[in-house]
């Protein structure tokens, strides 16, 4: 029978464009989704940016715009992304929509007036508030040493090392995250779902474990629930409440009947995807009440693995005691490496970013299908190897798959108007086995094992190609007397063509589409695997569907960025117009491109004060390309005896990401002279290497002591 489905994948954050981890989770979504419409199955696939919170209220200041003028600019370069890659979401929404201030506020008046006792609590609790900014710090916006693995520069809800969950004030040694300071507890009313009451943890204690999540991720949840001894001595408690409130200034829904209270993002950002659905019955003129009631609806979410607390935890409780449908399933999948398991970084040439892809004339299909090679329905990391991945779609789309059209078609337009022939018994029985395995491979895209169904679509090409080097169509063009066995073999291959192109169409939609068009038939699905092609159908003209990965695309598009300036040179070019240096001469015969500088005696030396200095956080400068900003402690104590942080910008942003630089010791010009910036006043200068003909070596490379150094040590 034909099943309703409602399909998410992960809300991104939008405060920034998407990045390759949004595009592997929603291929590996997309699949799944046309893999079911193929089925017949009735599918409503959505998602929506996620507007809310501080970091974007934050940003958006920096910017000197409001938040939603800054949201609507990031709304609107979404498409070149979703397009590129042949994503067919059904709707795509935002959470700052009326939908969703609806609905949320809607489900939190569900939670307080609960029939069987409200599951919000207010309370009066101290929260980390930053004297320097003169605000109450988001949760992302504290960092510290995890209470319960002790890892360091943690943010202030979870800890991604560990999965524990916790408040801001647990952490140990906490630090503002936007000026480095060290925060102050101050009271505040803040509200709180219950989720250690009782009947949610019964209820969750089912709903993880019921056999629905994937093993290793029910597994991972069960350890939240018990008290446990953790390996440091310390104690793990079960479930705690959760603090679903913020204060103003905040960018959100405001609560009912709490002036100057926020919904904290995390509370309504899932709620985003019940609005983006409604948005879209609405536009259907479908009723959302009614959809939703519907009890053979099937609900599932494609998740990563860094957001499982919430979407398994808080979201399906929201639900449950709101008096809503649970989802069905969660799917996570894990992280996205580079090379042989390296980090992304798009400075040092191991990022893979999606326009640059797209821009180079590389075929999203490639990309499509090498992810969907390599994913599984397990909660594991994928790895992209780019000699890997110029092998597997030049062997198997090129060399098995595409190649059997390639050497039947130009026969059958050539030598019989493009007429398809009759089958004979050995080409029937080849066929008979292609169509039998559409069950087990139906089976395998249902349980999202796309690696073992393209592994046995592979499989079936390769028995294809077998058939075609037996009979060798080339040979019998040669025979006159060889014309009814020349169409004979090339309608099977052109029949095969067609089976195989099925089980490929939800990876390869729009490869797919042009073989209906060449093959001139209805558009392919799992529900008419029966061959319709018939004695006599005409094909159109093949042109030839994909062309080969060349390296040089692969060599460009994991090409270190070309360093504009070293990065002395472009801090103070940014600092100061009138007063830039003028770049010194490349000298390709000297050391790092560059002669020595003139002798100096060491009283000159003696009046440059260099410290060692740690990163306490680091951002990018909006506005700047160039820039980084840094908050460094040099060991530094203000009036009061208190630490003192400093605030440095850095030409380095071509080189580094920002989180790659928290917690690094580095070395301070400490008494060079502050700079009014328009960025703000930067107290110092961070050192950093380069060569000075950086288009012939580009990188710029920031200074890091050895282990032990402590910050404020000076440099002798």
């Amino acid at each position: 029978m034909p099943r309703q489905l409602f399909v998410t994948t992960a809300l991104p954050y939008a405060n920034g464009n998407f990045h390759i981890g949004h595009i592997m989770e929603y291929i590996q979504a997309d699949i799944w989704v046309r893999y079911q419409k193929m089925m017949g199955h009735a599918v409503d696939f959505v998602c929506a940016d996620d507007t809310h919170g501080a970091p974007i209220m934050i940003a958006a200041e920096k910017a000197g715009i409001t938040p939603q003028q800054f949201v609507a600019r990031i709304a609107a370069g979404r498409k070149p992304y979703l397009d590129g890659f042949h994503i067919g979401f059904d709707n795509w929404h935002s959470t700052d929509a009326p939908e969703n201030h609806e609905l949320a506020r809607q489900i939190y008046r569900d939670l307080r007036d609960n029939k069987d006792g409200s599951l919000i609590e207010v309370r009066t609790i101290e929260q980390f508030f930053d004297p320097q900014k003169n605000m109450f710090l988001p949760d992302r916006f504290i960092k510290g040493e995890c209470p319960k693995c002790h890892a360091k520069d943690q943010y202030g809800d979870n800890c991604e090392n560990c999965g524990a969950v916790y408040a801001p004030t647990d952490l140990i040694n906490p630090f503002s995250a936007l000026s480095g300071a060290k925060p102050e507890l101050k009271s505040s009313e803040h509200y709180f779902f219950k989720l250690s009451d009782p009947r949610c943890v019964a209820f969750l204690e089912n709903w993880t474990q019921d056999g629905k999540l994937q093993p290793e991720v029910a597994n991972k949840i069960k350890e939240w629930f018990s008290i446990r001894t953790n390996p440091d001595g310390s104690k793990s408690e079960g479930l705690g409440d959760w603090d679903i409130s913020r204060d103003a200034p905040y960018f959100g829904i405001e609560i009912p009947d709490a002036p100057g209270k926020y919904f904290y993002v995390w509370l309504d950002a899932p709620i985003g995807y019940l609005a983006s659905l409604k948005n879209l019955l609405n536009k259907r003129d479908q009723d959302y009440d009614a959809y939703m009631a519907n009890p053979d609806l099937e609900q599932y979410h494609f998740i990563g693995k860094d957001i499982v607390t919430f979407h398994t935890l808080f979201w399906p409780a929201t639900l449950h005691f709101s008096g809503r449908k649970t989802p069905d399933n969660i799917f996570v999948h894990g992280f996205l490496t580079v090379n042989n398991g390296e980090k992304m970084s798009k400075s040092r040439g191991t990022g893979l970013d999606p326009l640059k892809y797209l821009s180079l004339g590389m075929n999203p299909e490639w990309l499509r299908y090498y992810l969907a090679a390599k994913l599984s329905a397990r909660n594991e990391d994928i790895d992209f190897n780019a000699d890997d991945f110029m092998a597997r779609v030049n062997s198997d789309l090129i060399g098995k798959f595409v190649n059997i059209a390639s050497r039947a078609a130009g026969f059958l337009t050539k030598r019989f108007e493009g007429k398809l022939g009759h089958v004979s018994e050995d080409g029937a029985a080849l066929l008979h086995q292609l169509r039998i395995e559409h069950t087990p491979i139906e089976q395998l895209y249902e349980a999202r094992e796309y690696a073992k169904a393209l592994k046995e679509t592979m499989l079936l090409a390769d028995r294809v190609n077998a058939y075609v080097d037996a009979n060798k169509p080339w040979d019998l063009a040669k025979k006159p007397d060889q014309e009814a066995r020349l169409q004979d073999v090339c309608t099977v291959c052109i029949k095969a063509f067609r089976i195989l192109t099925c089980y490929l169409k939800p990876v390869l939609p729009e490869l797919a589409a042009q073989v209906e068009t060449f093959l001139q038939i209805e558009p392919l699905s799992f529900t008419n695997i029966v061959d319709p092609l018939t004695a006599g159908h005409v094909i159109g003209t093949y042109q030839h569907l994909m062309q080969r990965v060349d390296v040089k695309q692969l060599d460009a598009l994991f090409e270190v960025p070309a360093t504009v300036e070293p990065a002395q040179v472009a801090t103070e070019k940014v600092a100061s117009k009138k007063t830039a240096p003028t770049a010194t001469p490349v000298d390709p015969t000297a050391p790092g491109g560059e002669a020595i500088a003139p002798t100096i005696q060491i009283d000159d030396f003696a009046k440059i004060d260099l410290r060692i200095a740690k990163i306490l956080s680091c951002q990018a400068v909006a506005g700047s390309t160039k820039l980084l900003q840094l908050t460094l402690d040099a060991g530094e104590l203000d009036e009061a005896g208190q630490p003192k942080t400093r605030n440095v910008f850095s030409g380095i942003a071509s080189m580094y990401q920002p989180e790659q630089l928290v917690g690094k010791l580095t070395v301070l010009v400490a008494n060079l002279a502050p700079r009014k910036m328009k960025f703000g006043v930067s107290e110092g200068m961070v050192l950093a290497a380069s060569h000075a003909d950086e288009k012939a070596e580009p990188g710029i490379y920031v200074l890091e002591p050895f282990a032990g150094a402590k910050p404020g040590m000076r440099i002798h």
